[in-house]
């Protein structure tokens, strides 16, 4: 090593010393972080069902800032950079999944040992769990209800409600690139849910059939139908794990529990996309 390598070596190391570099705790604030699991009863399984439940907020907030840069990238027609975030999105839907595998160690009676000390907190309360939906297409305004005691929040959430999804802004590209796309679903109310179109469906089909020419829309379409293939997984494993755990019982939320979420299983985001496979 050079006399100056050695004495930046060094240099860095007295800094580390004097404190005057953040270190691995004070730069991820470990404190707060593994300080903010505080169970309710003595049963050791809370523990668990908290941090699963912690670790997937925090992947949905790395979720959520992806899908943002996504929804730029698709809104200044420059596909290139959106690939790589959506395939971390796909990484992070597949750890959101694994989640569900730790909470099916709960057995009936482990859950059943601290689930009054839950009140009526539930996960059907998330609000980072309504932005996705909504960023994603699924509009339902009857979803603000939940969130009226937060300000901010439901702020939040009303703005993702009225705003282009991810689908309608990528329906917008395709008719900038000359595929026809009806006036009527460019111009729709964005806070109403989306209803499938044949002259989208056909969009779509002739996009398949061009990939040659559209390449990146075509990988595009791919990428969409991927994320909603495994957020479909996601729910899938919700629903099995809660039957696994609860039966059929009401969950926590107020929600019907499996019945709600069978519902919810059979939401396509971008079904088109999923209509047209029977058409190739």
């Amino acid at each position: 090593m050079s006399r100056h390598g050695s004495s930046e070596s060094t240099g860095a190391s007295v800094q580390w010393e004097l404190g005057t570099a953040h270190s691995y705790g004070e730069y991820l604030q470990l404190d707060r972080l593994l300080n903010a699991q505080q169970p309710r009863s003595r049963q050791p399984d809370e523990l668990m069902f908290i941090v699963v439940h912690q670790v997937a907020e925090l992947w949905m907030r790395l979720l959520l800032e992806e899908l943002a840069g996504v929804l730029e990238c698709v809104r200044r027609d420059d596909l290139g950079p959106s690939f790589k975030r959506f395939a971390r999105i796909c990484g992070v839907q597949s750890q959101l999944l694994s989640g569900w595998e730790v909470l099916a160690s709960l057995t009936p009676a482990d859950y059943a040992a601290f689930r009054n000390a839950l009140g009526r907190a539930s996960g059907f309360q998330s609000h980072q769990y309504r932005l996705l939906e909504f960023q994603l297409g699924n509009k339902n305004a009857q979803m603000l209800a939940v969130h009226r005691g937060d300000r901010a929040v439901s702020a939040r959430l009303e703005r993702a409600l009225r705003a282009p999804s991810l689908y309608d802004e990528a329906l917008r590209l395709l008719s900038r690139r000359g595929y026809g796309i009806p006036d009527s679903i460019l111009s729709r109310e964005f806070s109403e849910p989306y209803v499938p179109s044949k002259p989208v469906a056909a969009a779509w089909l002739a996009v398949y059939h061009n990939a040659h020419k559209d390449w990146d829309l075509y990988q595009l379409a791919e990428h969409l139908i991927d994320l909603d293939y495994r957020f479909q997984l996601w729910r899938c494993h919700h629903l099995k794990t809660v039957e696994r755990i609860i039966g059929h019982k009401p969950g926590t939320g107020g929600t019907g529990g499996v019945s709600y979420l069978a519902e919810a299983l059979r939401l396509q985001l971008f079904p088109e996309l999923w209509q047209i496979r029977n058409a190739m």
